[in-house]
Formats: C-alpha cells, sequence, structure tokens
C-alpha cells in the first residue's frame, strides 16, 4: 500500500480478512455461499481498506497475518460507469501492486473465464439486456479472440465466463458490491442485474462470496433481502468516532441561516463567495508556511432546485461575478443532469463530470442539483450555498456529506477555521439544519436513519456563529513556555507490529534528513539482536529448524467389512523445497518483510558461497518459528523505536505538518503509552451563541485569560455549572496566570491521558482543563484539572489512567486533579499524592472516594 492506513482503517481491513478466509474455506469444504458488508460512513476510506484487502488476497500480508489466495479472482460491481472508474482510480492510486490487475470489463471482453490476481470492473449497463455481453460474443469455441459469425461458432456470455470461473479448480470468485444498496431495489417483481448476478442466472451459479461496501448496515442488509441460501456473516462496522479522530473528516460544520423572515438569496450568497475567497487567501498562507508550491484552491458549490430557469441562474451568476469581479466564466461549471453545457444570456456555464472536479482546480464555483453523487469525491469544496427548501433535506444532507473530507486527508495542526466547512441555507430554520448537522456529526447518511438523539461526546461541533480565536496577546511568554512543556501519552491500540513500526520509522527519518543512517543502523541492530537470540535459545531454535525440515505423521490401517482393530504406525517425512519456503513465508509474516530479508543478506551476502540462499531461508524460517527470539526482536524494536523518537524530538520540530502527520501515525502505533509533546493552537473558533428551550437566541458568557480569545481578550464559554465553578474559582485566585479548555478530539494540541475501559480496551482521557499559576518564586507551573462525574461507568477506570498518568509523566505539572460534584460540595483527588494514587488503585466505587477527599 502507498498509504499508511489509519488505525480503524487496518482493523477494519483485519476483520474483512477473517471473514473473507472463513468464508472461503466455507465454500470449498461445503459450497456454502456467504455474504457480509463492510459500513463506514463517507469520507472513511471505504477503497483504500477495500485496496488494502485485496493485496492481501493477491499477495498475503504479514501486517495482517493473513497468506494469499493464489485462486482469488475479484469481481466489482458497481450500477455506475462512472463509480466503477472512480473506485478503478482510486485503487491505483493506493495500491502500487495492483494497477496492471486493475481491468475494467467493456462489451468486448471475450476470455473464457476471469484470471486469478486480477480484479475486474463491471456496471449493471454492461449487462443490460440486448447488450453483447448479455446476448454473447461470437467467437469459435476455446478461442480468445472475437471473429465474424460463422456455422461452427459458439455464443459466450459474461455468464457463461462466470460460470467458466467458478468451476476452475482452486479458483475462489469474490463479488465486491460497490455502494450496495444501489441498483438493488426489484421493479415489477423483477430481481434486478445484480440480484441475478448475486443469485445465478441464465446459466451462471451463485456467487459464492458477495462482499458489500455500504454507507450503513440497513442499506446493506436490505439490499440482500432477496439473496437466496446464503450465510449471513456479522458485519464489519467502522466507528464514525474513530474515522472523526482520524483527521479525514472536518471537525467543524459552520451553519448560516437567517434569523429573521425575509429573503435573504443575494446576501448569503454574497457571504458565500466571500468565505470562499477568505478560505482561499488562508489555504494559500498555509502553502506559504509549509514551503508548499500548490495550495489547496476551495470550490464554492452553489446548490440550486430542480430546473432551474435560465433568469435565476443568470441572476446567480450576476451575483457572483460582482462579488468577485476577477472570476472568468470558465472558472463555473455545473454538473447538472444534462451533461451539456447550459447558454445563459450573455454567459456558457459548462458541463464537468463530477469525479473530475477535484482535480479541475481553475473550476472556482460548481452549480449543482440535488447531491452531486456518483463518483464525485471533492474534498476542495469548502463552502456550500443552498438554494434548496427545507422539504430537500435530504438533498442538501447528501451533498454536504460529501463536503465533509478533508481536502489534505489530514487535520490542519492548530487550525480550526481550515479544519471547518461552511453551509449557507437560506431556506431552512435552524432546527432542520441542525438535524442535517448532527446527522453528519455521528456519522449516518439518511436522515431518516432511526438512530435517536446526538453522540453522547461529538467529536465534531455545529456551530452558528462563531467567533475567530488567536493567541492572547495578553500572556506572558512563561505561559506559552509552561503549554510547551506539558505532557501527553499515545493511546495504544494501533496493529502495526514493532519491527514493521520501526522499519517505518527508520525510513522516515532516513527520508526526511534527520538521521541519515536510521534505516542501515536499524537493519544492522536487528540483526545482531536475531544473532544473539540464536545463540541463546539455541535449542528452542533448533526444534524449530527440524520441524521445518520434518514432518511427522500417523499411518492408520483397518479392513473393510471387519471388526479387526485399526492399526496404526508413524512416519516422517522430509520437507522439500516448497515446504521450507512456506515456512519462510510464515516467518517473513513474524519478523516482516523487511527484517527477513535483510537477515538473510545478513547470513548469505552476495559473492559469499558458504551459505546458499535456501539454506539463509531455512535459517529464518527456524527463527520466526521460535516465539522466544520473535518476541525478543519485537521488543528490541520497540525500545530502539521510543530511543529515537526521543533523541529527535527537538530535530523532528522543523518539519512540515505533512511530514510530521507522519511521525504521529508512528507514534500513535506504540504497545504501551508512551509520552509525546502536544503542539501551540494558531487559530481557533467558539460559538458565541445558544438556543434555549424557549427557542430564544442566548449569548454563551465569556471569560478572560485563555490562551485563545478574540481581539477584545475574551473567549465564550460553553460549560456546565460546575465546570463554571471550577473555572472562576481557578482565576480568583492571585497566582491566576491564564488557563486552557483542553480540545476533546484527538488533535495535536490535545492533552491526553490513557486509560483502560471496562474491556480492557485502551482509551483516551482529554482533561477539561489545565490551568497556569505563578508559584512564590516566580515559576510558572501547569495544573492539570478533569471535572468528571462520579457515578458515570468509566469513572473508576479513568482516575487509574490518570494515577498512572501522574506517577509516569508529572515533571513540570505540579497538580493533577479530578474533581466530582457530592451532596452539592466539590470534592478534588489529587493523583499527584502516592496514597491517593493507592486508594484509587484499591478502591471498587467511585464515589466513595470522592466523598472521602477534601473540599476543591
Amino acid at each position: 500500500m502507498r498509504y499508511t492506513l489509519k488505525d480503524y482503517q487496518a482493523d477494519a481491513v483485519a476483520d474483512v480478512l477473517r471473514h473473507l478466509h472463513r468464508a472461503r474455506d466455507n465454500y470449498q469444504r461445503y459450497e456454502t455461499l456467504s455474504q457480509f458488508a463492510l459500513a463506514a460512513t463517507t469520507g472513511a476510506g471505504k477503497t483504500v481498506m477495500a485496496a488494502a484487502v485485496i493485496e492481501a488476497l493477491f499477495f498475503g500480508s504479514d501486517e495482517f497475518d493473513f497468506e494469499p489466495d493464489p485462486g482469488a479472482t475479484v469481481l466489482w460491481f458497481s450500477d455506475d460507469p462512472s463509480l466503477n472508474e472512480q473506485s478503478r482510480i482510486r485503487i491505483n492510486a493506493a495500491s502500487s501492486e495492483l494497477g496492471s490487475r486493475l481491468r475494467t470489463v467493456e462489451a468486448s471482453f471475450s476470455e473464457e473465464s476471469f484470471a486469478p490476481g486480477m480484479v475486474y470492473f463491471l456496471n449493471a449497463q454492461k449487462l443490460r439486456e440486448g447488450g453483447r455481453l448479455v446476448r454473447g460474443a461470437t467467437a469459435p469455441a476455446n478461442s480468445r479472440t472475437p471473429v465474424l459469425a460463422a456455422p461452427d461458432m459458439a455464443q459466450r456470455t459474461l455468464y457463461d465466463v462466470i460460470a467458466a470461473t467458478v468451476a476452475r479448480e482452486g479458483r475462489t470468485l469474490y463479488f465486491i458490491l460497490d455502494e450496495a444498496h444501489r441498483g438493488m431495489k426489484p421493479q415489477r417483481d423483477r430481481q434486478t442485474i445484480v440480484q441475478r448476478l448475486i443469485n445465478g442466472t441464465a446459466g451462471a451459479p451463485p456467487m459464492p462470496i458477495v462482499f458489500g461496501i455500504s454507507a450503513t448496515v440497513e442499506r446493506f442488509t436490505q439490499a440482500m433481502a432477496q439473496a437466496q441460501g446464503r450465510d449471513a456473516l456479522s458485519p464489519v462496522q467502522v466507528d464514525p468516532v474513530r474515522v472523526q479522530a482520524s483527521g479525514l473528516l472536518k471537525d467543524d460544520i459552520v451553519l448560516v441561516i437567517p434569523a429573521e423572515a425575509g429573503v435573504f438569496d443575494t446576501t448569503l450568497l454574497r457571504e458565500a463567495v466571500r468565505r470562499t475567497k477568505a478560505s482561499t487567501e488562508a489555504w494559500a498562507a498555509y502553502a506559504v508556511e509549509q514551503s508548499k508550491a500548490d495550495p489547496v484552491v476551495p470550490l464554492l458549490v452553489v446548490q440550486v432546485a430542480d430546473k432551474p430557469s435560465d433568469d435565476h441562474l443568470s441572476q446567480i451568476l450576476d451575483v457572483i461575478h460582482d462579488e468577485w469581479p476577477e472570476l472568468r466564466p470558465q472558472d463555473i461549471a455545473h454538473v447538472f443532469g444534462t451533461h451539456a453545457d447550459r447558454h445563459l444570456p450573455g454567459q456558457v456555464v459548462n458541463y464537468i463530470a463530477p469525479q473530475r472536479v477535484q482535480d479541475a482546480t481553475h473550476i472556482r464555483v460548481l452549480l449543482a442539483m440535488e447531491a452531486i453523487s456518483t463518483g464525485w469525491d471533492c474534498p476542495r469544496a469548502e463552502v456550500l450555498m443552498s438554494f434548496r427548501t427545507y422539504q430537500d433535506a435530504t438533498y442538501v444532507h447528501q451533498l454536504l456529506g460529501r463536503m465533509m473530507r478533508t481536502p489534505l486527508a489530514r487535520r490542519i495542526p492548530g487550525n480550526e477555521v481550515l479544519n471547518s466547512v461552511d453551509c449557507l441555507l437560506p431556506h431552512f430554520d435552524r432546527d432542520t439544519a441542525t438535524t442535517i448537522a448532527e446527522k453528519l456529526m455521528r456519522g449516518q447518511s439518511d436522515l431518516d436513519d432511526p438512530t435517536p438523539g446526538p453522540s453522547p461526546d461529538p467529536l465534531r461541533r455545529v456551530l452558528f456563529d462563531p467567533v475567530r480565536l488567536e493567541p492572547n496577546e495578553a500572556l506572558s511568554p512563561e505561559v506559552w513556555a509552561a503549554f510547551d512543556a506539558l505532557p501527553s501519552v499515545t493511546t495504544p491500540g494501533s496493529r502495526l507490529k514493532p519491527i514493521k513500526r520501526l522499519d517505518r520509522l527508520a525510513a522516515r527519518l532516513t527520508l526526511d534528513r534527520v538521521k541519515d543512517d536510521a534505516f542501515e543502523a536499524a537493519t544492522e541492530r536487528m540483526c545482531a539482536v536475531l544473532d544473539g537470540r540464536a545463540v541463546e535459545f539455541k535449542k528452542a531454535v533448533a526444534d524449530s529448524r527440524e520441524d521445518v525440515l520434518r514432518m511427522s505423521a500417523e499411518v492408520l490401517r483397518g479392513r473393510a467389512g471387519t471388526d479387526a482393530p485399526v492399526a496404526s504406525s508413524s512416519l516422517t517425512l522430509d520437507a522439500d523445497a516448497r515446504a521450507i519456503e512456506h515456512a519462510y513465508s510464515e516467518a517473513s509474516r513474524a519478523l516482516s518483510d523487511w527484517l527477513a530479508g535483510a537477515y538473510v543478506d545478513h547470513i548469505a551476502p552476495p559473492g559469499d558461497e558458504t551459505t546458499t540462499l535456501a539454506d539463509a531461508h531455512l535459517v529464518v524460517a527456524a527463527l520466526g518459528r521460535t516465539s522466544d527470539v520473535v518476541q525478543a526482536a519485537e521488543d528490541a524494536a520497540d525500545a530502539l523505536v521510543r530511543q529515537w523518537l526521543d533523541e529527535t524530538r527537538v530535530a523532528r520540530r522543523g518539519l512540515s505538518d505533512e511530514q510530521q502527520a507522519e511521525y504521529d501515525t508512528i507514534e500513535g502505533a506504540s504497545r504501551t503509552p508512551e509520552e509525546i509533546t502536544i503542539s501551540r493552537p494558531k487559530v481557533a473558533q467558539a460559538d458565541r451563541r445558544w438556543r434555549g428551550a424557549d427557542r430564544a437566541e442566548h449569548e454563551f458568557p465569556t471569560r478572560t485569560g485563555h490562551l485563545m480569545s478574540a481581539p477584545d481578550g475574551t473567549v465564550p464559554v460553553d460549560l456546565n455549572d460546575w465546570e463554571t465553578r471550577v473555572l472562576d474559582q481557578e482565576a480568583r485566585e492571585e497566582s491566576f496566570r491564564g488557563w486552557y479548555r483542553n480540545p476533546s478530539r484527538a488533535t495535536r494540541e490535545s492533552l491526553a491521558v490513557a486509560y483502560r475501559d471496562g474491556t480492557g480496551q485502551w482509551q483516551a482521557l482529554r482533561p477539561d482543563f489545565v490551568f497556569f499559576h505563578e508559584t512564590a518564586g516566580g515559576q510558572i507551573v501547569a495544573d492539570i484539572v478533569d471535572p468528571h462525574g462520579h457515578h458515570l461507568s468509566d469513572a473508576l477506570p479513568k482516575l487509574r489512567g490518570l494515577a498512572d498518568f501522574a506517577e509516569q509523566h508529572s515533571s513540570g505539572v505540579r497538580r493533577i486533579e479530578s474533581i466530582a460534584e457530592t451532596d452539592g460540595e466539590l470534592r478534588v483527588l489529587d493523583l499527584t499524592k502516592p496514597a491517593v494514587r493507592d486508594a484509587v488503585r484499591g478502591a471498587q466505587d467511585a464515589k466513595a472516594l470522592y466523598e472521602a477527599a477534601p473540599r476543591y
């Protein structure tokens, strides 16, 4: 893969591969048909995950400990050719191995069967009645080349090709149904084309394994309701919270809606143009800051009602040109279903295929009607102006959902404005718009999704009237220095193995010229580790070598038709070259391809005839089969990664955000919580108003002293009652010098504390506040304070996480406190005190801890 998978993507790929292995085994053993879905919200990278799955199917994977299927053939199906082409392009971009293996099934396709190790893209239009693939390509029997018809020639349809593929010995046909809900609704009691493909038709057998890709499990379930005689494996569902935490989706949705009755179309359209121009300037400035030659070029999407008149479109364009006079006619395009240029008085608006919009950066304004759906992927769409009415909520929801992707496929560190999307809705009320936004916050793709209420802790905000916040000039440099020294830790959970993690870090340090000899040094160190452990565990390695070279079996003999006891004897066979190579492949998955190959070169260098390549492979096979050796290698890799990350921390500060993001991924792949530093925020935003139960607008209260503030030094605060009490009590102290509302999102500006939840999984606690005080000696110190309800189920696990954090990472921090309200009083546990930590670790009830704690 050219891309490093996000944690949630790697988890999903592993689950999909397990399902496919089970489905293949059931089919080959019992001819059982299977189906399951991969469900993930728009923007989660479903096609990238599918590319990783296909790579593993064809070539195996040490990362996922998956053996290749030499007979695997993938038939990728969607209901639209442009969607297929978009998927083919994305898979080719994601995988360095699949480019020549991706083939579109054209009408001229004439092969007898689908070849193994290939992905064939097919769309429903190719299978319409009367199409060549349905009526058959005229060709001589057993020929691959179509010729003119003759009496001795046979007809071959695509269904014949499918039948021949399934019938081949050792072949497995995997049917991947992209956007599984599309094209599945039966009409007039007839099965659709895709349903006939799945169930078998025209002499073709049913698809052995159906793997659906959809936004929701419900969509796939409904789509497969007509499937016959299949085992339904459990769906692989991607948690939208993890998608949001990854940085692939925008953090904030800014909704602009008139607060009073009136016609505001023109006013808001002008505002949309201004926001697009401001976004253009902001992205250009970011490109200069990062020394990038190709800045993001924001796009304004203008959504109009169905069948807009020439007069209405002309009025829209007049306003846009008036507000943006330097805009050229060719900078505006449309994606209307007519697929033809729109001739207006004085201007022609050219049609552009949706899948071309992202790369056609000269297009700055795009006109659309309903949702831009099939094949559209345009992360540079930053502003939406919709003229549709509240009755068209679904269309606005679908289009806005496709605008949530971050342009650089990562969060912009410290800049909440560049991590947001603007949506201006002159014909919507706030309640309807909020419903749309809250659905998007939860990662839901349908407005009629039955999931009730907002997510318990949404990572994406809906803002209506945000104020821009920048570093507070009133705070001293010493406060910022104390902020820079704050500790944070990684949250373990990545599937990336330690040796693979070292491989990626060494390559990255070398590429970025941070440590020029990193790759050679890592190779030398790890080969030395294998040398040493081969001696230390000599007996175990010798036993593993014998296991590779010898196969023991039991021979059972009995006589048919008699009651004579079955006789048994043992048999020992020598392994052949193929068995040894198979054992080497298994070792490569345990030790990684990199280390296995490096150690082969280490013990059998080119030109050295004392050790053959086969002998070297046998040595590696034995080492990889010895668990003590593998564990020692992983421990050594872990230690070297921690050492190099610590040694290069200062040197890496000067790297670009794009480079830093690679190290963030490597840091986050730790097996245990590891200390990292947090970054300063640069630009933030916060809502100024909220709506009460009386539907009236209210101003949020403001406070001073926050690290990020409006020009007047204030910041709006959205806090509950006792969070406000904690803040105000801290601010009344004479030593108080500033405060920071710690973001609840997984950003580089957020301080994290790792803890294990009730299932033993690692999670991140992000304490609410950091307060800065000046000591009697004039030193600025930081206090980490987290108000948290003791009645919540995660209260005790979080306290234990705070205790571990305080014990291991409290240098530079004066207090680490957890506060809860008990009987109307605030009680505080200071985790920097050993006695408090001991009490937390031995406690069975969080409430009892707070009841025995001192008042805050």
